[in-house]
């Protein structure tokens, strides 16, 4: 296992306002300097860092720049994460248009996987037929990331119409596209992470690694809150993984690179202790 931090942090997520009227340009961003927070991760002895689709947009027209920031740092790109509402017909070729430019992107700059969140939850409700549209457009984006070389994965997330492990399974049978858990979401939407990746070990394709107070629901360092790291490393053992462990976190009230430097030191005991591989990166 190679292990990666999220950019996330340092800054939190927003979206672009221009979303709003122009969905094709409703990107994720973190509202923080990409120079600064590779560099904190690659201090840390993480080999690899995962961005959102609009930060790496933000390197377009400019790919040496990202190029020179990962290499000198000694981190790779690991992912790229970007998503969409993907259940109204009628904005989904221009949800799609943003999702093949982050594909583009991400294998431009030599990521391994395309991580993709969805699936929104309308204000009269959720229908049948929105898992249906959830399923079939995840199966496009499975395609657009096979064309690049990338392995796509699903990500559930708190807000969506795949929060519940039901919601979950209600989804997994409609598609073909891999998972990711999200260790956080999982608990918080009533769910066991350590049982759901045994369920879906075949699928399993890339982990993000976050702690949670579940009555509060709010993110924490590694080991600080109510997930039981023990048992999701011991199910990502038996699996047979060995793809990227991110961590990540949405925010911190402090410096980011020490929360970050936090759940390294607990991520490396544990692994230690469950007789994971631990990279050989240090803290520096």
């Amino acid at each position: 296992m190679r292990l990666g931090y999220h950019t996330i942090t340092w800054g939190g997520v927003v979206g672009d306002a221009t979303g709003v009227t122009s969905v094709k340009d409703l990107f994720y961003r973190v509202n923080g300097p990409m120079d600064r927070a590779v560099a904190d991760i690659a201090s840390l002895g993480y080999e690899g860092v995962e961005m959102f689709d609009g930060n790496v947009a933000d390197y377009a027209n400019r790919p040496d720049e990202l190029a020179d920031l990962l290499a000198n740092a000694g981190v790779v790109l690991a992912a790229v994460y970007t998503g969409g509402n993907f259940i109204y017909p009628d904005i989904l070729s221009d949800e799609l248009h943003r999702v093949r430019q982050a594909a583009e992107l991400a294998a431009r700059f030599g990521a391994d996987n395309l991580v993709v969140g969805g699936g929104a939850r309308r204000a009269s409700g959720t229908t049948d037929g929105d898992y249906s549209a959830l399923g079939a457009a995840l199966d496009q984006v499975t395609d657009i990331a096979e064309e690049l070389g990338l392995v796509a994965c699903y990500h559930p997330h708190l807000t969506t119409i795949v929060e519940s492990p039901d919601e979950l399974d209600r989804l997994m049978a409609l598609t073909r596209i891999g998972f990711c858990p999200d260790t956080a979401h999982l608990i918080a939407g009533g769910g066991d992470p350590a049982e759901l990746i045994r369920r879906y070990a075949t699928r399993l394709r890339h982990v993000h690694l976050k702690d949670v107070d579940v009555a509060t629901t709010q993110f924490l360092p590694l080991g600080q809150g109510d997930v039981d790291f023990e048992d999701v490393i011991a199910a990502v053992n038996e699996v047979g993984y060995d793809g990227w462990i991110v961590v990540e976190l949405d925010s911190y009230e402090g410096d980011p690179r020490e929360a970050a430097a936090t759940s390294k030191k607990y991520l490396d005991t544990l692994l230690a202790t469950a007789g994971g591989t631990i990279p050989s990166g240090e803290i520096r």
